[in-house]
């Protein structure tokens, strides 16, 4: 009995007992399915190392993705905030997180902590507050924009903000350089570099997602190139056992460098499954991501519903030494969880207005000690959803009634307790009004590497003639937009967007498009999940002083009124913080072509436009096509 209490106590060590401050990596496989994994219950794919992960640490059988779908989910897991109060809320590929914001690297970086990321961001595309140098990552290499991350053969990677060319590569599916293996090598030489001091490695990798892509001669596709499944779903799992393969790698290497003990390794997909490849005989996809194989239970729903197999991931930890091998949970928990924890083991500081609360505890075998969630809330493109204990209620749309589930009866969410649990029900839905806040995105300060970013899944990142969507490139404006005057225009090279009261980053509509010179584009104010209130306001810095003497406002071009401003000022600052009374004031009009506001000679660097009205009766939006100004 001794022994045993010997031995138990060995795995039951507080983190103020810790010799060292612990590494931290975090490996998040794009899509994979919650039973997908061997160690899941998974039957076609092969996953033996991290099947040893799990064997070797612990595994949770209840946490769940922040949201849904990727860009929202990594908000979640970065900022430790559930979907009613991130700043990333859309899944357009670029939305950024706001400048002020705290992530897990970020708290880290005081610490003496060396941080890296590698894979897929999505949480801030090139020139916008979210880029991961500006949230506390020493390095990022890999996708900014997640249109970009579809291609494992993209003309380039992004590192810093800067582009690394990938010989022979094209976008789509062919090319030389597999960019997956260029990804991974660079973690692990991060990993190698800095094994002698504390270092988070964060590497949300993009296999199994975007194009379902891996070279003939990668091992792993020996194994499945054979198999009666479809092309796609013999692609999907050699990428999936491609990614084991290189989790081997990484525990090998920890152990090689000696470092093995003293590093906490998360493993988890990013959000739920979404039933790839289904046909009759197999209704939720041939590799079954939310269906059991063998007893049968399924999740219902899938990527991108809030349902429950819409959030359902595999999630494990390994910490030799500190977690119990062969540990199984079934505690509640999800994204926002992970920063806290991280806070706690290493000793950092984690923001006050965080909603995820630690699970150190659970990992370190100290179950009593454990807190629990009042709540679990999650909310996308219109969906809300709330879990408390087995009660689980879900909202399809903003208009929809509300379903109740108790899933400790029903974990398929099959049978509809709203009208039978109508106290249950009400209970839930106040605890979701109180967890949602108006959003508050992120903004760039120009939008062209951007959408050069998204161009490039496509090899066409130079032809700024297209537009680029997940499922493809277009010729911008379907019609000639206006032209803007010529005579007297500053040129706008050199401006930027130093701020904006709000813009609609879901559908692209930035505020930088205002002064991108392309009349196509346009800046509207947030619509998408809540309406920012008037006034909108953007504050331009013109690059330098100059003699001012009036500005140039065009409506949208397309057919579209919504946001055409009506009561206007502009004010003139050599200070993007200090305004005084405005240069100009002006009752706008309702047309498609430039007008023009005429002020007394300025000189200033900094241009205020706020738009108090627009011409629809509710008057509470804004848009620009161009913002022009006139001087010398």
């Amino acid at each position: 009995m001794k022994f045993l209490a010997l031995v138990l106590s060995s795995f039951l060590i507080l983190p103020s007992s810790f010799s060292a401050p612990p590494n931290v990596i975090y490996l998040m496989a794009d899509e994979l399915g919650y039973h997908e994994p061997a160690f899941m219950g998974g039957k076609n794919i092969r996953t033996p190392n991290i099947d040893r992960m799990a064997a070797e640490g612990i595994v949770f059988k209840n946490m769940f993705a922040g949201s849904s779908v990727c860009a929202p989910t990594r908000c979640c897991f970065l900022t430790g905030k559930h979907s009613g109060h991130t700043s990333v809320r859309a899944n357009g590929g670029g939305t950024p997180l706001r400048a002020d914001e705290a992530t897990i690297a970020s708290i880290l970086k005081p610490l003496g902590y060396a941080t890296g990321g590698f894979g897929k961001w999505g949480n801030g595309g090139r020139d916008s507050t979210g880029v991961p140098e500006k949230h506390g990552f020493d390095t990022f290499l890999g996708y900014y924009d997640q249109v970009h991350a579809h291609t494992y053969y993209p003309p380039y990677l992004i590192q810093n903000s800067e582009e690394v060319p990938l010989k022979g590569n094209n976008g789509g599916s062919q090319g030389e350089t597999y960019s997956h293996y260029v990804i991974h090598d660079a973690a692990m030489k991060f990993i190698r570099d800095h094994a002698r001091q504390p270092f988070f490695a964060y590497l949300p990798y993009t296999p199994p997602h975007g194009n379902f892509d891996i070279p003939d001669s990668d091992p792993a596709w020996a194994l499945y190139k054979d198999q009666p499944w479809p092309e796609d779903a013999r692609r999907y799992a050699a990428m999936v056992t491609m990614i084991d393969r290189q989790v081997g790698e990484m525990l090998a290497l920890l152990q090689g460098l000696g470092i093995d003990g003293n590093t906490l390794v998360f493993f988890s997909g990013d959000n739920g499954a979404n039933d790839y490849f289904k046909s009759q005989d197999h209704p939720r996809g041939v590799h079954s991501g939310n269906k059991h194989p063998d007893t049968g239970i399924e999740y219902r729903g899938n990527k991108g519903t809030l349902y429950e197999g819409g959030v359902r991931i595999p999630f494990i930890a390994r910490w030799p030494g500190k977690i119990a091998p062969g540990s199984v949970s079934e505690h509640l928990g999800y994204f926002p969880d992970v920063m806290p924890t991280v806070a706690e083991a290493t000793g950092a500081t984690a923001p006050v207005d965080i909603d995820g609360i630690s699970i150190l505890p659970t990992l370190l075998g100290k179950n009593a000690e454990q807190k629990q969630h009042a709540y679990l809330y999650w909310e996308i493109n219109g969906w809300t959803a709330i879990r408390q204990g087995t009660w689980r209620a879900v909202r399809t749309k903003q208009n929809a009634k509300w379903e109740l589930y108790d899933l400790a009866a029903d974990p398929a969410e099959s049978k509809d307790l709203a009208a039978a649990k109508p106290d249950v029900l009400a209970k839930l839905i106040a605890l979701a009004e109180k967890a949602h806040e108006p959003i508050r995105e992120g903004t760039f300060t120009r939008t062209d590497r951007h959408e050069r970013d998204r161009r490039a899944k496509f090899g066409k990142q130079d032809d700024t003639t297209l537009e680029a969507s997940p499922g493809g490139v277009k010729k911008k404006g379907a019609k000639k937009a206006g032209a803007m005057p010529v005579d007297g225009l500053l040129p706008n090279k050199d401006w930027k967007i130093v701020r904006a009261s709000s813009e609609n980053t879901g559908n692209g509509k930035y505020a930088a498009n205002a002064i991108d010179g392309d009349p196509d584009t346009l800046w509207h104010s947030k619509f998408s999940g809540g309406t920012a209130p008037p006034p909108h306001e953007l504050v331009i810095d013109l690059g330098s002083p100059h003699r001012i003497r009036g500005f140039v406002y065009l409506g949208r071009q397309d057919g579209g009124w919504n946001g055409a401003a009506k009561d206007v000022e502009f004010a003139i600052s050599n200070s993007a913080d200090a305004f005084g009374s405005p240069a100009v004031k002006s009752t706008l009009k309702k047309i498609k072509t430039p007008q023009t506001l005429d002020c007394a000679p300025t000189t200033g660097r900094y241009v205020l436009l706020r738009i108090l009205s627009e011409h629809r009766p509710e008057g509470e939006l804004a848009s620009a096509a161009e913002i022009g100004v006139l001087g010398e």
